[in-house]
């Protein structure tokens, strides 16, 4: 019967996506890399054994809102606090450059004789646009990737985080502003003032929402379960906002989602309970999702190199911009190229935008081949190089610190403090 084969597709992304990530992690790669290996294999790309369905979408759409609620809820607030200063500077290098540096490979490419354009937009426009797309970042399979070597809430990771929510509201401004100029329909001031709504809504809203749940939750011991349906409606109620009302991305209302309840009595055991549903269903089933969507059209000879050229450019371009950023607010050369690394995926985002700018004339259907491309590879590499970076030996004490610093500084002890003090010497 073809209305239960969403079952046999379940079936086997489940299990492919578990024993080649296993296989990854047997070669010391993150396992998110093999889930991602499982899509492209059954997928389109090569076996053509799945396609993504309406199910397969929906159930990946929840799943990548899920994960982002799960970061929300482990992320250290006052780090956060700390970081934000930095995260913006640090998004804001990783919008430019790759904007700069997608522009002047577009432009050395995208002229008569080496690439002919089909788009209505004017040269620059297209030229523009690439570099847009290249601002993208799908922070997802960072998180992911975080989580599984524990690292989610190092001073790198809270950074990454920070920056890939203003790089999602950059990213917004950008594309907006050159669809406007593509497509006079297109209102950039309107898009502004949902952006402003957008904050004012989970500032106004999270602190009301997030009293009520912990006076509500105080002295609850027993029936927990409650508490977890109840964060998981806050967490689409918010993601259903951001997207329907304020033009936002889901998964950040989702992440704001998941800060509102953080911090909350019994935090712990929700967000236990989320990493079960994600663990056994929603992520397997979002990151082969990614795979199983690419499809790889006839190219010929000019746009395969600039494919290479482009990812090339995708990859420096976002280690160096974010990177750059980072230094400029003094995290360590380490730190600096962990947030590199944790910024290089483009992930779906950059599939969402491309498609946007094909539809508005602003990128040719012949340069959806190379976009594709750039989403594989940067969604391959980036949780390998995310890993290398953190597994540099010569940086486990400066983690120690860092680590145990924060939890002292989280009380603001001096008593504390001083313990920790003495025993770093003794270290």
């Amino acid at each position: 019967m073809d209305s239960y084969t969403y079952l046999l597709d379940l079936a086997l992304i489940l299990i492919s996506t578990k024993l080649l990530g296993l296989l990854t992690r047997r070669v010391k790669m993150p396992q998110v890399v093999g889930a991602l290996l499982a899509g492209l294999i059954l997928g389109p790309a090569c076996l053509g054994i799945l396609k993504e369905t309406e199910f397969i979408h929906q159930v990946s759409e929840i799943g990548v809102i899920v994960l982002m609620f799960c970061a929300g809820l482990e992320t250290d607030i006052g780090e956060l606090k700390r970081t934000g200063k930095a995260s913006f500077i640090i998004a804001l290098m990783g919008v430019l450059i790759p904007l700069v540096g997608g522009y002047g490979i577009a432009w050395i490419f995208n002229r008569p004789g080496m690439i002919e354009s089909t788009a209505t937009a004017s040269t620059t426009l297209q030229n523009f646009f690439i570099g847009v797309i290249l601002t993208a970042t799908s922070v997802s399979i960072s998180v992911e990737t975080l989580k599984e070597m524990g690292k989610l809430n190092t001073k790198a990771g809270n950074a990454i985080l920070g920056a890939a929510v203003i790089d999602d509201i950059l990213g917004i401004i950008a594309l907006t502003v050159i669809t406007s100029l593509a497509d006079p329909s297109v209102n950039v001031a309107m898009v502004f003032v949902k952006i402003i709504g957008f904050f004012v809504f989970v500032g106004v809203g999270g602190y009301i929402i997030h009293a009520v749940f912990q006076k509500w939750v105080q002295g609850y011991k027993r029936d927990l379960q409650r508490f977890v349906i109840v964060s998981f409606v806050i967490c689409l109620l918010f993601s259903y906002c951001a997207e329907q009302f304020f033009g936002v991305a889901d998964i950040t209302g989702a992440f704001f989602a998941g800060l509102i309840i953080t911090n909350t009595t019994h935090t712990n055991y929700i967000a236990r309970r989320f990493n079960i549903l994600s663990y056994i269903l929603l992520s397997p089933v979002f990151f082969a999702s990614i795979g199983i969507q690419v499809e790889l059209p006839d190219m010929s000879a000019m746009i395969i190199i600039f494919a290479a050229a482009l990812v090339v450019v995708a990859v420096l371009t976002k280690v160096i911009g974010c990177g750059l950023g980072a230094k400029l607010c003094h995290y360590s050369t380490q730190d600096c190229l962990r947030i590199g690394a944790g910024m290089i995926s483009r992930g779906e985002v950059a599939l969402i935008v491309a498609s946007k700018g094909n539809a508005v004339g602003l990128m040719p259907s012949s340069l959806l081949g190379p976009v594709v491309i750039v989403v594989v590879i940067t969604t391959i590499i980036s949780p390998i190089f995310l890993k290398m970076t953190f597994a540099s030996k010569g940086n486990e004490k400066a983690d120690y610190v860092e680590n145990e610093y924060t939890k002292v500084m989280a009380d603001h002890s001096p008593a504390d403090e001083t313990r920790f003090v003495k025993k770093l010497k003794k270290k």
